[in-house]
């Protein structure tokens, strides 16, 4: 496959702590400017400790790094894959400075998170510009997935397999990482909300995929001022509901995450699984798609499918359901900060379209 005129892929995310003596400090990088007194971390870091004081993510992306390795010796890719994460070790400035010592010009960047928000997008745009500060490495971040093949499939078929063996009657819970109002009015451009339409966008097509006959989207992991509003319910109060109008079956699936890290094993795997015990509820939840060959093969088609749109070639972007796929670049007033404005890579002046 022709990758050019990319010299390297770089692997991005969020990053986590992988002892217990790592847990606060990562935790103050992830909410520095905010002014959330040292304390409040400690309460949070409770989450970690119950897991040992160390986060999945980073060996869930060691995971992801080598299966895609493996995938490029096998499609004939020759390329070498960074990894850098923006709130914990390795970092993300580490990681340019490394690629530029290496004499890499020009990196794709996958990043793990596959929805339009200013957490999951700009946020991280904003982090790779001031990665490449002072550094000769060029960044190309590669388009938004939630609606790919190799991201929907994955979710489609284990909920496919989990509905399989669960009861007449069960109801599927789709939950994301639940973000501010303001965030989500935000997303995509003003007024444009696209981060709660294209999670209803996936979920409706995983649903159908799946043949689910009941099926709602929650929220889990609100955080910040109570008196700041949210998307909800929460994934609790709505097993509270559902128990209410007499569901006695749930299925959970995950689909803001890309893998099993501690949104998911703590709001999810922990939290809402003590709320349905409590209520007598059946709960299943089902695998992200971490690993999925799927999922694999789909980093490997954006990368060959970006690299020919720099070459000038024709190409076919492959999208499911009812959005369509997303632009290389984000509109400049995608996913605003309201807080303040900062530089960012791959941006540029047009509108995606209709809201």
């Amino acid at each position: 496959m022709d990758v050019r005129p990319f010299d390297a892929l770089l692997l991005v995310s969020f990053g986590g702590p992988e002892r217990p003596e790592d847990v606060v400090p990562f935790l103050e990088n992830v909410t520095a400017g905010r002014g959330i007194p040292r304390e409040r971390l400690e309460e949070v870091g409770q989450h970690y400790f119950l897991f040992g004081g160390r986060s999945p993510i980073n060996d869930l992306n060691r995971e992801l790094l080598d299966a895609l390795r493996e995938d490029f010796a096998a499609n004939g890719v020759d390329l070498p894959i960074y990894w850098g994460n923006r709130n914990w070790d390795p970092y993300l400035r580490d990681a340019a400075a490394q690629m530029a010592a290496d004499g890499v010009q020009r990196a794709a960047c996958f990043v793990t998170s596959a929805y339009s928000s200013y957490s999951g997008c700009r946020q991280y745009r904003e982090d790779l510009y001031d990665a490449t500060t002072g550094v000769q490495v060029e960044l190309s971040r590669l388009r938004h997935y939630f609606n790919h093949p190799g991201f929907v499939g994955p979710f489609t078929e284990a909920t496919s397999e989990a509905l399989a063996t669960a009861p007449a009657g069960t109801h599927v819970v789709f939950v994301t990482h639940s973000i501010p109002t303001s965030m989500n009015e935000a997303s995509g451009g003003p007024g444009r909300e696209a981060y709660q339409r294209q999670h209803e966008s996936v979920a409706a097509m995983v649903a159908d995929g799946a043949g689910a006959e009941q099926w709602s989207l929650a929220y889990c992991s609100r955080s910040g001022s109570p008196h700041m509003p949210w998307l909800e319910p929460d994934i609790n109060d709505h097993l509270r509901e559902l128990h209410r109008q007499g569901t006695e079956s749930v299925v959970v699936v995950p689909i803001g995450f890309i893998s099993d890290h501690m949104e998911v094993i703590f709001d999810l795997d922990t939290e809402a699984r003590a709320t349905a015990e409590e209520l007598g509820l059946r709960f299943e939840r089902v695998e992200t798609p971490g690993a999925h060959p799927d999922f694999v093969a789909m980093i490997r088609e954006l990368l060959g499918e970006r690299a020919a749109v720099e070459r000038g070639e024709p190409v076919e972007r492959v999208a499911l359901g009812d959005i369509p796929a997303w632009p290389d670049l984000c509109p400049t007033d995608c996913c605003l900060n309201p807080r303040s404005s900062k530089p960012t890579i791959g941006s540029a002046d047009f509108a995606i379209g209709p809201a």
